[in-house]
């Protein structure tokens, strides 16, 4: 397909360019009615902004062009798979489908020591009670 020819190219010379910067060569697109609404590399370390991944970006800037939030007849092109943190502002943006190119590569190891843990006390069932109440009300 001629239009997402186009797309990869714009894709592969964004993240060109932010290999230049030092920041991990990853692009995305946000495209609605065969349009590209926004396209973004990873700026995570010039804006000193760990959410500052492509796929982010992109979402941020074609919701704003848009006025809303829900991106459900968008779609979304990434050169790299996008991480967790990444698929989850994907769903929460509603976008249904994401074309990418490449896996996660196996040098790209997670260094993460980072502990969940939950710690269920007196205000967990107050706090439930809230949740239930809030999403009722919403239906």
């Amino acid at each position: 397909m001629i239009f997402e020819d186009e797309i990869w190219s714009l894709l592969i010379k964004r993240a060109q360019k932010a290999a230049v910067r030092d920041e991990i060569p990853v692009a995305a697109a946000v495209v609605c009615e065969n349009k590209i609404l926004s396209c973004c590399s990873n700026d995570k370390e010039r804006k000193k902004d760990i959410m500052a991944h492509a796929e982010i970006l992109a979402i941020k800037k074609a919701a704003k062009k848009l006025k809303r939030w829900n991106l459900s007849d968008c779609m979304l092109y990434v050169s790299l798979k996008p991480c967790q943190m990444c698929q989850e502002v994907i769903k929460q943006s509603r976008i249904e489908k994401v074309i990418y190119l490449l896996e996660k590569p196996e040098f790209k190891k997670d260094f993460s020591k980072t502990q969940f843990i939950i710690n269920k006390n007196i205000y967990s069932n107050t706090y439930q009670q809230l949740l239930s109440d809030f999403f009722q009300n919403k239906r």
